[in-house]
């Protein structure tokens, strides 16, 4: 079988379960329509996306990985470490999520009192409404400020109050990077560090490899093509594995990103691979 017969893919989706506002059977309708072989669903702290894509996937032809985007807490900056096909069934992995699930609803009281005290006043009960069934994140309060009126745009929302060492920002979850990379080589997946350009801070990846990081995702919106190549390199340097994907949130970024950064099919053997050592070593 040719490359060009395997296709691609796109490794890096989120569903409504997370800040998307695109639903299971969306995703996969669109990842067909644009030519995708294969899509990975990584839901921020949530893995309740999976099954319902896995099984309107089937249907339409297009491969579903089992995935997942962990937040994490590194002191100075706030890191996101993917996790590949992880066995996204195991009781002690879901119980283990909905714990942070629940640390983020108490997140969100806790950003609309300092939104509060900085003239911008919103219900936390329209957060959880726009979240629906999904891990409710920043994104949801972003909407919530939207609808006020008060600010117009969702980068100038993170610019000036919900991104990392802003005013009005409060960590998510406790994981830190150690435990982060042992949760998803726990359940069998392949941690590989997301967007690393967002930190600023190559030093963070270091810790990351320290700990058993696999992979590093080159490929993504907010990285031109001099950033990708760095990110190759560290990741050959390191013999780590390079990924990409578009980080699709629906119309959260204002026009759909699915399948705008894309991966040849190759890349998802090569995480098959490391994916099966990890279950072997166990």
């Amino acid at each position: 079988m040719t490359q060009k017969n395997k296709g691609y893919a796109d490794l890096h989706v989120h569903t409504y379960y997370s800040d998307s506002t695109f639903s299971p059977e969306e995703v996969v309708s669109l990842a067909r329509e644009r030519a995708l072989s294969a899509i990975a669903i990584c839901d921020h702290d949530s893995v309740d996306g999976i099954a319902p894509c896995v099984k309107i996937g089937r249907k339409c032809g297009v491969e579903i990985i089992p995935a997942i985007e962990l937040t994490v807490d590194d002191g100075d900056a706030e890191a996101h470490l993917l996790g590949y096909f992880m066995d996204y069934k195991l009781p002690w992995l879901r119980k283990r999520l909905k714990k942070v699930q629940y640390v983020r609803i108490a997140r969100i009281h806790k950003i609309a009192e300092k939104l509060k005290a900085h003239g911008i006043d919103i219900r936390p009960s329209d957060v959880f409404a726009m979240a629906g069934k999904g891990s409710v994140t920043r994104f949801h309060v972003a909407k919530a400020i939207l609808r006020s009126g008060i600010v117009k745009t969702t980068k100038e929302i993170f610019g000036k109050y919900l991104g990392f060492g802003k005013p009005c920002y409060v960590p998510s979850v406790s994981f830190s990077p150690e435990e982060s990379v042992a949760l998803i080589i726990k359940a069998g997946g392949v941690p590989v560090m997301a967007h690393p350009y967002v930190m600023h801070n190559d030093a963070h990846i270091d810790k990351f490899i320290a700990f058993g990081l696999r992979g590093i995702e080159a490929y993504h919106p907010e990285h031109k093509s001099s950033v990708a190549k760095h990110y190759e390199k560290m990741a050959r340097d390191n013999g780590l594995l390079v990924t990409g994907g578009s980080d699709c949130h629906g119309l959260g970024k204002h026009r759909a990103l699915l399948g705008t950064v894309r991966v040849p099919y190759e890349l998802v053997e090569k995480l098959k691979e490391e994916a099966k050592r990890i279950k072997n070593s166990k």
